[in-house]
């Protein structure tokens, strides 16, 4: 076995801890789970990142950077109602195909009545609503329209609504019409 840098062994950790975080949530996953994983102590995982709860924190952080990341390189070049709308598809794009993406901020968004969690997701939002308007320019209702259709997006690919054949659901995942974002 090939000995790993720490910070090798972080990503590795996080890598874990994510698909573990996604399928039972902050409370109903264990430190030992993930250190069993990883093939590593407890005590170990508790170095790097503190508690349990430093570790969701970290988990949480990371989906908050891919998000604002992506944002960033899919409006790169844009600005207004196409950066919108590129946002917009990549982001579709990122819930749709990385379920452990949106469980991770669903469970985030759960795990919210523990103080510690939730100012980290705060901060995380906060983050996310800067990268849309600097990107796009748009005013704050826009923000406000374009996150509420993403936290739509997020419930729509939770029920996995592009594969239910139903009138309401193949309503739900239609792509809206470009003059209905304006910033």
């Amino acid at each position: 076995m090939q000995r790993m840098t720490g910070a090798d062994r972080r990503k590795q950790i996080l890598g874990i801890a994510s698909e573990e975080f996604a399928r039972t949530g902050f409370y109903g996953t264990s430190v030992e789970v993930i250190a069993r994983a990883a093939d590593i102590s407890n005590p170990y995982v508790f170095r790097l990142f503190g508690t349990k709860r430093g570790l969701f924190i970290a988990v949480v952080e990371a989906m908050f950077d891919e998000i604002v990341e992506n944002f960033n390189r899919a409006a790169a070049e844009l600005g207004g109602t196409d950066a919108l709308i590129a946002m917009g598809e990549m982001y579709r794009t990122l819930v749709r195909e990385d379920r452990t993406f949106l469980l991770i901020q669903l469970h985030g968004f759960a795990a919210c009545d523990d103080p510690e969690i939730r100012a980290a997701v705060q901060t995380g939002f906060g983050r996310m609503w800067h990268a849309v308007q600097s990107r796009s320019g748009a005013d704050d209702v826009t923000v406000k329209q374009f996150l509420s259709l993403g936290m739509m997006l997020n419930d729509m690919a939770a029920m996995d609504l592009w594969n239910l054949n139903e009138p309401w659901a193949e309503a739900c995942v239609a792509v809206l019409p470009v003059e209905n974002w304006s910033p």
